[in-house]
């Protein structure tokens, strides 16, 4: 059953209660989907997801709950969830917070989807946090002094194209996890995004461990993700967007699936 998407309260009303009847052996698991962003119905993606989570719950158990970016770096904000979907919609309210969703899912082993600027600062992070790129920043950030100097920092710049109402073909590594999510080595996706991954930081982040796995017909980075973790991926375009908003792309349901899965996980280990 998927709940209604409403903005987050307050931060003391988001830790989920304990997995109830539902996750009992042999009964349907309950998955609990935190959507990290700022809610807005000026973002054409935050409007489809209410629509896309309905889709989802035909085949999957997921509860959706809606936590902004502020809420998201409180801490424990995040505690009790089986996934975590950095949305669209940077600049954030709080980058701290959505930077503190994505080391929360890395970190944690919870399944992570990064789309748009779920993508930019689930890299961002990993910058900051595992490369030691510790001034990494981002060009949107209105934390950035915007120095000559400063720019020598920017991970995330100004695409040299905007791809705001863009599709673009994406070619896919194969074997990797976002082959196996969309099925195939080839996709045509639909972007409303004007930043992108700054090529001269792309061979550290290869050396401490992230892949990207998928480029357009240019080269440039599309798709990051990262190996030894349950399901971490993130996309610059909006998967969001695909279709007519009557079925998830199949990032979103391999992402509800995860989720499911890290929720059977837990209750079996609070059994043990």
């Amino acid at each position: 059953m998927t709940t209604p998407a409403t903005p987050s309260p307050g931060p003391a009303l988001l830790p989920p209660a304990a997995p109830g009847p539902a996750s009992r052996l042999g009964a349907p698991y309950t998955a609990r989907l935190a959507l990290v962003g700022d809610r807005s119905p000026s973002i054409r993606s935050h409007a489809r997801i209410p629509g896309l989570l309905d889709a989802l719950a035909r085949r999957e158990q997921l509860d959706a709950y809606w936590i902004s970016t502020e809420d998201a770096g409180q801490d424990g904000a995040l505690a009790g969830f089986d996934a975590i979907w950095l949305l669209p919609g940077s600049p954030y309210r709080s980058e701290a917070g959505a930077l503190a969703a994505v080391r929360t899912a890395r970190e944690g082993g919870i399944p992570f989807l990064g789309t748009c600027g779920g993508f930019q600062h689930a890299v961002l992070e990993y910058a900051r946090n595992v490369c030691g790129l510790g001034r990494a920043t981002h060009a949107e950030s209105p934390e950035r002094p915007g120095t000559a100097e400063e720019d020598e920092d920017l991970l995330v710049v100004p695409l040299t194209c905007s791809l705001v109402g863009h599709e673009g073909v994406i070619g896919i590594a194969p074997g990797t996890l976002a082959a196996q999510v969309l099925g195939s080595t080839r996709t045509l996706e639909r972007y409303h995004c004007a930043y992108g991954l700054n090529a001269r930081y792309l061979d550290v982040l290869r050396e401490h461990g992230l892949r990207f796995s998928g480029a357009d017909e240019n080269g440039e980075v599309r798709i990051a993700e990262l190996p030894g973790h349950p399901f971490f991926l993130a996309s610059l375009f909006q998967p969001e967007l695909a279709g007519d908003g009557t079925r998830a792309h199949p990032a979103i349901g391999a992402l509800a699936a995860a989720a499911v899965a890290h929720s059977a996980r837990a209750a079996a280990g609070a059994r043990t």
